[in-house]
């Protein structure tokens, strides 16, 4: 089974690829998804956040208060790295385990989302990467339309490698400028460069996204 690494900026489209992947009938594991399940309530990981980062980052309920959280870790990188130091290791053993059970089944290829591939030199862990870029005011942009303020829009874009080293490293590279379409367009022709990956027989057409 081969694995395609799928990474790219924040805010940059890194979901759309995934979902247009799958669409396609890839396996995916997101580890965005795999992040929020390894700090639910009664997970070690939530242990050692409360211990580490002070009662403030868990609610009554028990819950982690992830905008708190994220607040202290962005606008603080030693914080930052000691939150990435408990909730990588359990990320990246998760994702693993699932790559294993799909190559058990014999699955020709699958999808693995990650943020910081390359930050956490996980792309020797792959087969191919995709890096999925667009411009630094379409980025601006969208994270605006999450509600962030300019503030938290440069601490998270500072958390990362810059888009255009990210770009250097991948092994193909989609601008996500232009609409779905036309980066399902980008994606199926790495794909058709990616010899015996492609599980043709579960494909559905792009265009039945419209």
């Amino acid at each position: 089974m081969r694995v395609l690494g799928l990474t790219g900026g924040v805010g940059m489209g890194k979901t759309a690829a995934a979902e247009l992947l799958g669409h396609l009938g890839f396996p995916v594991v997101d580890t965005d998804v795999l992040a929020r399940q390894v700090v639910q309530p009664g997970q070690p990981a939530l242990t050692q956040i409360h211990t580490a980062f002070g009662p403030d980052v868990v609610g009554p309920d028990g819950a982690l208060r992830r905008e708190e959280l994220a607040r202290r870790v962005f606008a603080d990188p030693p914080q930052r790295r000691l939150l990435e130091s408990i909730v990588h290791p359990r990320i990246r053993a998760l994702w693993q385990a699932q790559v294993d059970r799909w190559r058990n089944e014999g699955r020709a290829a699958a999808i693995v989302v990650i943020p910081l591939l390359f930050e956490t030199d996980a792309a020797g862990e792959v087969d191919a990467t995709i890096c999925v870029a667009c411009s630094a005011h379409t980025q601006l942009v969208r994270l605006r339309d999450r509600g962030w303020t300019p503030e938290e829009i440069q601490q998270r874009i500072q958390a990362q490698w810059p888009i255009e080293q990210k770009m250097r490293k991948a092994d193909y590279v989609v601008w996500n400028e232009a609409g779905l379409e036309v980066l399902g367009t980008q994606l199926q022709r790495i794909l058709a460069d990616w010899p015996r990956a492609n599980p043709a027989a579960e494909c559905r057409p792009l265009a039945s996204l419209s």
